[in-house]
């Protein structure tokens, strides 16, 4: 597939798809209200309503999202006992970031009290960050087995070149895409701290902007249409 258009229109009908261009629009609103606050104060008021609504927009758009750890871990979670107990920690950590975002999507928006935005907001962001430590470990690991084997395959390569440097080739791209996982998680991680224990780094709005982009164009690149 060649055409762009195309791999836009499959990108955008996938929830990810939508959630990553969402999820753009959210951060660079947030960057450009900082950097235009002091001098524009009414141009930076319609980028924090933007900043805001893009934010709901895609805690609405995750409903259900909490399903896909489930599914995950009652499909066979890793081919190891180590694997395995890490994919529960980390699907586990990831259920609770999603079902609770549920409750803080409804306290935001006013149909629950929204006292209990904080206490919602505390609880997804701790289950969030629970589950990206575990998910960057496996990623590690995965990562480690990919240069074993291909050290491995590099040993034996006269045997098969074509074949081997078939083999390689798929070993790389896995590689580059977990990288990319590693990337967005960690970037999602600092912005769940920001949650969890506010402090001048995570919370200033360079650093959740930053941290908000390179998620999601990791995003992007990794559901990209091949």
């Amino acid at each position: 597939m060649n055409d762009s258009v195309d791999k836009l229109v499959i990108f955008l009908a996938k929830r990810d798809g939508i959630d990553k261009l969402v999820k753009t629009f959210q951060y660079v609103s947030k960057l450009v209200n900082w950097r235009v606050e002091s001098a524009r104060p009414d141009l930076a008021s319609r980028f924090k309503q933007w900043e805001v609504a893009a934010g709901l927009s895609r805690k609405a758009f995750r409903s259900g999202r909490f399903l896909t750890g489930f599914n995950a871990l009652r499909r066979g979670p890793g081919a190891t006992p180590a694997r395995r107990f890490l994919a529960v920690l980390a699907n586990s950590g990831e259920m609770v970031y999603f079902f609770f975002d549920h409750f803080l999507w409804l306290a935001r928006i006013g149909f629950l009290d929204t006292s209990l935005a904080r206490r919602m907001s505390f609880v997804s962001a701790f289950g969030e960050s629970f589950g990206y430590v575990f998910f960057i470990v496996l990623d590690f690991i995965a990562m480690w087995e990919g240069m074993t084997a291909q050290r491995k395959i590099a040993a034996t390569a006269a045997e098969d070149e074509k074949e081997a440097k078939d083999k390689v080739a798929k070993i790389r791209a896995d590689r580059v895409m977990r990288l990319m996982a590693v990337a967005a998680n960690v970037a999602d991680l600092i912005i769940a701290l920001a949650d969890i224990e506010p402090n001048p780094f995570c919370n200033h709005a360079v650093t959740l902007g930053i941290s908000g982009l390179v998620s999601a164009w990791a995003g992007w690149y990794r559901n990209w249409p091949s």
